[in-house]
């Protein structure tokens, strides 16, 4: 078989996009299409901690910066953010805005609520992917994915 014809961890992908938008659909039935499921974090974070800088927030929800700026921007657009007062013109804070900080109870149950979901489902199987990730980082740890890349590949 050619290994291009193949996606190894295609169904993972799959299993993530699939779970994604069931959350998504809560959402839109809530009347909330708005929100994107990668907006939940660092709305609840905002919530909690604000104002934060983007670096802040991404530290927070581990995500680098650049990923971090790009959801900030799209949250702005759908009027879940505004920047905060700055005072010092080098950094810029942001905090949630009205539209933002009325959806954050729905937000964190939901949150709640796919934590749990996410446990139940992980009982059901005779070996939960917590521990398969757990497992994964731990082979990592004795060798790189780098590593792995750079004694497969073949020009």
């Amino acid at each position: 078989m050619d290994l291009l014809d193949s996606s190894h961890w295609g169904p993972v992908w799959a299993l993530l996009h699939d779970l994604d938008r069931d959350i998504a659909a809560l959402y839109a039935e809530a009347g909330i299409g708005e929100v994107r499921t990668r907006y939940v974090g660092p709305l609840i974070q905002l919530s909690r901690h604000e104002p934060l800088t983007i670096q802040e927030l991404a530290t927070r929800v581990a995500v680098t910066h650049s990923a971090m700026s790009q959801t900030v921007s799209a949250m702005r657009r759908a009027g879940l953010v505004d920047d905060a007062d700055n005072v010092d013109g080098r950094t810029r804070r942001i905090r949630l805005s009205d539209r933002g900080r009325e959806l954050v109870p729905f937000l964190a149950a939901e949150w709640r609520a796919t934590e749990t979901s996410l446990r139940e489902l992980e009982a059901e199987l005779p070996y939960p992917l917590s521990t398969v990730v757990d497992d994964i980082r731990r082979a990592l740890e004795r060798r790189s994915f780098r590593d792995r890349l750079r004694a497969n590949f073949q020009r």
